[in-house]
C-alpha cells in the first residue's frame, strides 16, 4: 500500500486531503492529490502573489479561469495568446522536451476555438563550451523547429539566452497566439450537466505519465534519467487535430473544451468541472488505449500528447464520430457532467476516487513559504573591480558581439520557418514581430523579453523594467500594448532568499502592469529549476502583445538610409548592473539598476508611438543587451552602412554600454528633423544628435573605428 510520502506529498497536504474526504485517500486519490497539487499544475506556491495582477483593460475579453487569455481585435475577432514552460522535460530529454511544449501551447490557444497563427520561444542555455549544453541546445532547437515547422504555424521570434546558471537547468518557455472569430468562442468554462465528456484524439499510452509532479521537483541524477516522464510529440497528429477540433467548433458541436496537458485526464477534466461547476463520473478503462494493462491511475494521469477533452451533447455524438473518423483522430465517450457537485473515477466499474472537483481541480493548499531578503542584497548593489580590463573600446565592442547571448543568432532561428501563413510582416532579428490580421485591418505586434541578470541584482526594479522594455519597444514600432502573459521561472521556493526572490519579481511586475495600463490575462510559473550543482537566477519571460491599423506602417528597427541623423532619445546614460558589459569582464554583473519614471515612461510611450504612426523616422530602436554600442554595430552590420558618432558629456561607459531605461536610437531624414525634434519637445523628453550614417566604418569619437568586416567577424564568427 503506498503512503502520502512515496506519492511525493507534504504531511500537511496529507492532512487536508483527508480532511476534504473525511476518510483515508484511496491509493488512485493519492496518485491524484500527488500531481493535482503539485506545484506545476496549482501553483501553490504563487497563488496569492499572482492574485495581484491587474486583469482587465481596454482590449480583454477573457482571462482568468480559461486556457488562454484573449483580447479583442475589433469587427468581430479575437487574439488567443498564452505562454508555457517545459523546462524539465527539456533537461532530460531535449529533442521531445521542446517539441511537446510547443505542441502543447498550440493546443492550449486551440482550446480557446482559435487557429494557431504564431509561435515563439525563449530558450536560455548554459555555456556553449559546457558538456550539458552541448548536449542540450542542438536537441532544444531542432525540436522546437522540427514540431512547429511540421504543424505549419509560423515561429516569428523569440529570445535567446546563455549564463552558466543554465548548465544543468536550461529553460525552454513557448508561447503561442491564435486567431479566433468571437462568435466561435470556446470555454472550458461552459459544461453543463447532461453534457457527455469524450477524449478526441490520440491513444493514451504510458509516456509522461506523472510529468507535472516531475516538474515540481529539483533535478537531480535519478529524475534526470526518468525518461518514461518525458512526452513525445506527433507534430502530424497535432495538424489533424487542430483542423478536426476547428470544424467541430465551427458547427457549435463542442460546449466546452480543454487541452490534456499536464496530469492528462484527470487535470482536464477535473479543472472543467471545478471551472464549470458541474459533477463528472469519469470511466478511466473507456479511455483509447495503445498499450495493453494499463491501471487506472496510469490512465489517469498519463501525458500522452496530440489529446484533447471535448464536452459535447448525446445527441451530436454521431455527427461528432463522422468528423473525427473524416481526420483520421479516435474518440471514446468516458463519462458524463451531473449537477450532484460529485468527481467520481471508476476503473472496470470499481468507483476509485470520489473527490470533490474544486479540491482537485484549483483548490489545493496554499504554503506560506518564509520569505527572507538575501544576506548578499546590499552587495548586489555594488559594482566590482574588472577582473581583465580590456586594452581598447575596439576590443570591448568586438568582445560583446562574440558574447554568446548577443552574437548572431540566425543560425538557430533560420532553422524555423516564420512565412507559413503568409501573414508574418516582422520576423527575426527583429525586437517586434509583427502579422497582420486583413480581417480586422489590423496588425499585432509581439515583444518576447527577459533580462536575468538584472532581474537577481535588484528583483522588483529589474522585473518592473523588463515589462517597460516590451511595452517600450511596441510604442516605438507604432504599437499600443493591449496585455501581455508571463513565465516565472524561478528555482526553489523552499529556500527564504529565492521566495523573497520570486515575491519581489510579481512585485515589480504587478507595479509595472498597473502603471502601463497592461494587464496580464494568461502565464505559467515554474518554480524547483535548479540541482544539487546550481540554481537559474530569477528569468521571468515577457510576451507583450500590441496593436495598430493595418494601412500604418511599422517602424523598422533595422533599416537606415546614407545621411540619416542619428539621435539619441531618452536618458543618455544607462545603469551597468546587470549590464553584458560588465558580465562580460566582472566576476558578478552587480551594480546598480535602473528604476522606472512612470510619468516619464508614460510621456516617452506616447510621443513614440506618436513618431511611428506620423513616419517621422526611418528607424527607431530600443537600446537594450550590450548598450547603444551594441545597437550601433548591429545597425551597421545589418546595413553594410558606416555610422559616424560624437558622444555627449558624460561618463563614456554608462553612455556605449548601460543598459535600462527608455534610451532610445533613431534615424532620421533632414526632411522630418524638426518635426522629429518637435514631438519630443512637447512631450518633455530628452533628445541630442550623436551622429550621421555615412561611410564604410562604425566611428565613435577618436575612441572606436572597426570596419563593417571586422564587426561581421565578430558576430558571425568564422
Amino acid at each position: 500500500m503506498i503512503t502520502y510520502k512515496d506519492v511525493g506529498l507534504f504531511e500537511d497536504e496529507y492532512k487536508a486531503l483527508k480532511e476534504s474526504l473525511e476518510r483515508e485517500p484511496s491509493e488512485t486519490e493519492l496518485y491524484l492529490a500527488s500531481v493535482m497539487w503539485s506545484e506545476h499544475c496549482s501553483y501553490k506556491s504563487t497563488r496569492p502573489l499572482l492574485k495581484q495582477f491587474p486583469k482587465t483593460g481596454k482590449y480583454v475579453l477573457k482571462g482568468e479561469g480559461e486556457n488562454a487569455g484573449v483580447v479583442d481585435l475589433g469587427s468581430g475577432y479575437g487574439l488567443v495568446f498564452k505562454v508555457e514552460s517545459h523546462n524539465h522535460p527539456s533537461a532530460v530529454e531535449p529533442y521531445q522536451g521542446a517539441a511537446t511544449g510547443v505542441g502543447g501551447i498550440i493546443r492550449d490557444i486551440l482550446a480557446m476555438g482559435a487557429r494557431p497563427v504564431a509561435v515563439m520561444d525563449g530558450l536560455f542555455f548554459g555555456q556553449t563550451d559546457h558538456s550539458e549544453t552541448m548536449r542540450i541546445e542542438p536537441g532544444v532547437i531542432h525540436g522546437v523547429g522540427g514540431y512547429g515547422n511540421c504543424v505549419g504555424v509560423p515561429n516569428i521570434g523569440g529570445k535567446t539566452i546563455y549564463h552558466e546558471c543554465y548548465n544543468y537547468n536550461p529553460l525552454v518557455n513557448a508561447f503561442c497566439a491564435g486567431l479566433v472569430k468571437l462568435d466561435d468562442l470556446a470555454s472550458a468554462q461552459t459544461a453543463k450537466a447532461g453534457h457527455k465528456i469524450m477524449v478526441l484524439g490520440a491513444a493514451t499510452g504510458r509516456d509522461g505519465i506523472a510529468g507535472a509532479a516531475f516538474a515540481s521537483v529539483e533535478l537531480d541524477q535519478e529524475n534526470r534519467d526518468d525518461r518514461p516522464r518525458v512526452q513525445v510529440g506527433d507534430p502530424f497528429a497535432e495538424k489533424q487535430l487542430i483542423e478536426c477540433f476547428l470544424e467541430l467548433n465551427e458547427k457549435k458541436l463542442i460546449k466546452a473544451a480543454q487541452d490534456m496537458g499536464a496530469a492528462g485526464v484527470i487535470s482536464s477534466t477535473s479543472e472543467v468541472a471545478a471551472v464549470s461547476n458541474v459533477g463528472m463520473k469519469i470511466h478511466l478503462d473507456q479511455v483509447h488505449q495503445r498499450e495493453e494493462g494499463m491501471n487506472g491511475w496510469e490512465i489517469a494521469l498519463s501525458e500522452s500528447q496530440e489529446r484533447f477533452l471535448i464536452i459535447i451533447e448525446e445527441s451530436d455524438i454521431e455527427e461528432i464520430e463522422k468528423i473525427a473518423k473524416k481526420w483520421e483522430l479516435n474518440t471514446s465517450l468516458i463519462g458524463q457532467c451531473y449537477d450532484d457537485g460529485k468527481f467520481e473515477l471508476y476503473d472496470k466499474g470499481k468507483l476509485v476516487a470520489d473527490v470533490a472537483p474544486d479540491i482537485i481541480g484549483g483548490n489545493a493548499p496554499i504554503i506560506p513559504w518564509p520569505s527572507q531578503k538575501p544576506s548578499n542584497f546590499e552587495q548586489r548593489g555594488k559594482r566590482e573591480a574588472f577582473s581583465h580590463h580590456p586594452d581598447s573600446l575596439n576590443d570591448v565592442i568586438l568582445d560583446l558581439l562574440k558574447k554568446p547571448s548577443l552574437r548572431d543568432h540566425s543560425p538557430i532561428y533560420r532553422q524555423y520557418d516564420g512565412q507559413v501563413q503568409t501573414n508574418s510582416l516582422r520576423i527575426q532579428p527583429n525586437q517586434v514581430a509583427e502579422i497582420r490580421v486583413n480581417d480586422a485591418n489590423v496588425s499585432v505586434g509581439f515583444v518576447m523579453e527577459a533580462d536575468p541578470l538584472k532581474s537577481y541584482i535588484a528583483p522588483k526594479e529589474g522585473a518592473a523594467n523588463l515589462i517597460a522594455t516590451t511595452v517600450r519597444a511596441l510604442a516605438i514600432a507604432g504599437f499600443e500594448a493591449m496585455a501581455l502573459t508571463d513565465g516565472i521561472n524561478h528555482p526553489s521556493p523552499e529556500k527564504p532568499d529565492q521566495f523573497w526572490e520570486l515575491s519581489q519579481n510579481i512585485a515589480g511586475m504587478v507595479e509595472a502592469c498597473e502603471q502601463l495600463n497592461c494587464p496580464v490575462i494568461s502565464g505559467n510559473v515554474s518554480l524547483y529549476n535548479e540541482s544539487p550543482k546550481s540554481r537559474i537566477l530569477p528569468s521571468p519571460v515577457i510576451v507583450t502583445v500590441g496593436i495598430k491599423p493595418l494601412q500604418i506602417p511599422s517602424l523598422t528597427e533595422t533599416k537606415i538610409q546614407e545621411g540619416d541623423t542619428l539621435y539619441l532619445v531618452g536618458n543618455i546614460e544607462g545603469a551597468l548592473g546587470g549590464s553584458q558589459y560588465l558580465d562580460l569582464y566582472t566576476p558578478n554583473a552587480y551594480g546598480s539598476v535602473n528604476s522606472p519614471n512612470w510619468s516619464y515612461e508614460k510621456q516617452f510611450i506616447k510621443a513614440a508611438q506618436q513618431v511611428a504612426r506620423n513616419q517621422k523616422a526611418h528607424f527607431g530602436q530600443l537600446i537594450m543587451g550590450g548598450g547603444l554600442a551594441i545597437s550601433l554595430a548591429k545597425l551597421s552590420l545589418h546595413n553594410q552602412q558606416g555610422l559616424h558618432i560624437h558622444l555627449p558629456q558624460g561618463h563614456k561607459e554608462n553612455i556605449l554600454f548601460g543598459e535600462g531605461g527608455f534610451r532610445t536610437l533613431y534615424g532620421v531624414p533632414q526632411s522630418s528633423s524638426h518635426d522629429f525634434e518637435n514631438i519630443w519637445q512637447e512631450a518633455g523628453i530628452s533628445f541630442i544628435k550623436i551622429g550621421q550614417a555615412s561611410g564604410d566604418s562604425l566611428i565613435i569619437d577618436d575612441d572606436i573605428h572597426l570596419d563593417i568586416a571586422q564587426l561581421n567577424t565578430a558576430y558571425k564568427g568564422a
